[in-house]
């Protein structure tokens, strides 16, 4: 089901993330297309495990990357149930 061309398109042999951009259900043309760790009575059971080990991986990474916002950021609040950067909030990232 995750190789199948009529899920996905012509291209579902290339690697393309930003297939993903808008979500699951808008990069294929059937909902529920996606299943990694399927689901169910019998779905993995190491999903738990793999969601760890994606977690574990990614907090190392971000260890080896300095975060500061960028000169054209404008403090702009946007006031709804909490307060949220009206013009988004770019970031500048430094590789140590």
């Amino acid at each position: 089901m995750h190789h199948d061309p009529q899920i996905w398109g012509d291209d579902v042999n290339e690697f393309r993330p930003d297939r993903f951009a808008h979500g699951i259900s808008s990069a294929s043309k059937m909902n529920f297309a996606f299943l990694p760790f399927s689901s169910g009575p019998r779905f993995c059971e190491g999903q738990n495990f793999a969601m760890m080990e994606t977690k574990m991986a990614l907090a190392m990474m971000l260890r080896s990357i300095h975060f500061e916002l960028s000169s054209s950021y404008l403090h702009a609040p946007f006031p709804i149930i909490t307060l949220l950067p009206q013009y988004g909030a770019p970031l500048v990232l430094h590789y140590l």
